[in-house]
């Protein structure tokens, strides 16, 4: 990867946030395939760390929340026990500002309480004041918003949708339903509207940007620390580099979402987004020879592998 050009660096960042895959950006750029997931998983790990660093002090007033499915390296119903962590479904939780449409915080993992909860105390690290929360009706929000935002309104929208497969694994489904009833509920305060229609979209915008999330391919993430770094690609390149329409008036005048929540005061070409991510990326952990020696193992006959 050290050998690439500055050029070539740009040319398969934009690939890869334009809904490529990494074989096909490889054909596309002449680049071998291992030097693109090596750029791809150095740049997004930056991608993590810039994000952590500047999405802070944010002042909104109104955040919605969902999560969208994936998987990493297998279906649900093949991970073994051992492998329940890292491999199976992934939920990438995303907290988008209603009028702004940035991403304010997101977390990937396991649909459970103790995600949820941190996902919730990290967007209260990056949010000044008490916005108004619209969210589904995935139970563990309900504490999670009120332990970390006491004084704020949160609303709950549940669907209720007509399908004839009763299955309710995600994974199952590859269409949307019609949605036969919708219903609206105060959980804390008086919100002044409920809805979760914008984060639901960007639902859409991660499925067509990244190619880790288009269903019935072969695209999908091996490992989650890829997964996650492709994530956190997508993040920065749609909060700073893509202008988004409902915010930009004409040609003339575009805007993105970090540019209207105020973080910065121009869209990034990728060429700024790939020198920022690379600037703050995480040192990688150097192996030791105490590392070494714990892969070795003895196998039958005595002989060392």
């Amino acid at each position: 990867m050290n050998v690439l050009t500055r050029d070539q660096q740009i040319q398969i960042i934009a690939a890869l946030t334009e809904g490529l895959g990494i074989r096909a950006t490889a054909r596309l750029t002449g680049v071998n395939r291992e030097t693109v997931g090596t750029l791809a998983l150095r740049v997004g790990h930056g991608c993590a760390e810039l994000h952590d660093r500047r999405m802070v002090g944010v002042r909104v007033n109104r955040i919605e929340l969902d999560e969208v499915w994936s998987f990493v390296g297998k279906k649900q119903k093949r991970v073994q026990r051992h492998e329940t962590f890292a491999k199976g479904d992934q939920y990438t939780y995303v907290a988008l500002a209603g009028t702004q449409k940035a991403i304010i915080s997101y977390r990937i993992g396991k649909r459970d309480g103790a995600n949820t909860d941190d996902f919730v105390q990290d967007l209260r690290q990056r949010v000044l004041g008490s916005p108004e929360f619209s969210t589904d009706g995935w139970h563990s929000y309900k504490l999670s918003i009120r332990d970390a935002f006491r004084n704020s309104a949160h609303g709950v929208i549940v669907k209720t949708v007509a399908v004839t497969d009763l299955r309710k694994d995600a994974a199952h489904r590859y269409s949307p339903c019609a949605v036969v009833a919708v219903a609206r509920e105060a959980i804390q305060g008086v919100p002044a509207e409920i809805s979760t229609s914008y984060v639901e979209r960007q639902n859409l915008s991660i499925r067509m940007a990244s190619r880790r999330f288009t269903r019935l391919t072969n695209g999908f993430s091996k490992r989650l620390d890829c997964h996650a770094a492709a994530v956190s690609l997508y993040v920065a390149h749609y909060n700073w580099c893509r202008p988004h329409e409902s915010l930009t008036p004409n040609a003339r005048h575009q805007t993105t979402p970090a540019m209207a929540i105020g973080i910065t005061d121009h869209v990034w070409p990728i060429g700024e987004l790939l020198d920022a991510a690379l600037a703050v990326e995480p040192p990688a952990p150097t192996t030791t020879a105490p590392d070494r020696r714990r892969l070795f193992r003895v196998i039958q006959g005595g002989k060392g592998e």
